[in-house]
């Protein structure tokens, strides 16, 4: 079914500003198999080398519903889509699938990727990631200390996931 939606690339020939794509135009984060998976939106992320590999990072609260299964997940997926879709990623950053079917509220098709992960048949760019390294934002580490105040005032600090690009989809 992939197929038949998404061709296959590879990262480097994607002409694409991600810090417009994470920040301004938002992406889901998604984890869990098909028949038990959660999505958030996210306009946090990276995307890079690291340890001579194509990564993307990530960053999930561990009050988010998505964190359960990010953190059971090996694969991670982070879906970008067009400008028509904003309503609908707002609404999965608004709202916790603990408490509503996101899928049915938007009109979201879900559908799986080769390595098993998640995606959207509404999709224009998909990241299908293997976790690689984890760890949580620390409230130590922080140079400058103005940033908890700002972002963790509740002192809910991030858990990052670093995970290697395994797939890269484009829409057709």
């Amino acid at each position: 079914m992939l197929n038949k939606i998404f061709k296959a690339v590879s990262p480097d020939t994607l002409n694409v500003n991600f810090f417009k794509a994470i920040h301004n135009d938002w992406m889901l984060i998604t984890a869990g198999t098909l028949n038990s998976f959660n999505t958030m939106t996210a306009s946090w992320g990276s995307t890079g080398i690291l340890w001579n590999r194509k990564i993307a990072t990530c960053f999930i609260r561990p009050t988010r519903f998505t964190f359960e299964f990010a953190e059971k997940s090996e694969i991670y997926t982070l879906s970008f889509f067009d400008q028509e879709y904003q309503d609908a990623l707002n609404y999965c950053g608004s709202h916790s699938g603990r408490n509503v079917d996101k899928i049915a509220a938007t009109g979201l098709k879900p559908m799986e990727t080769p390595e098993g992960g998640i995606t959207f048949m509404q999709s224009s760019l998909v990241f299908e990631c293997r976790k690689l390294y984890s760890d949580y934002i620390r409230e130590d580490n922080f140079i400058d200390q103005g940033l908890i105040k700002l972002h963790y005032p509740r002192k809910d600090f991030h858990k990052f996931y670093v995970g290697e690009i395994m797939g890269c989809y484009v829409r057709l």
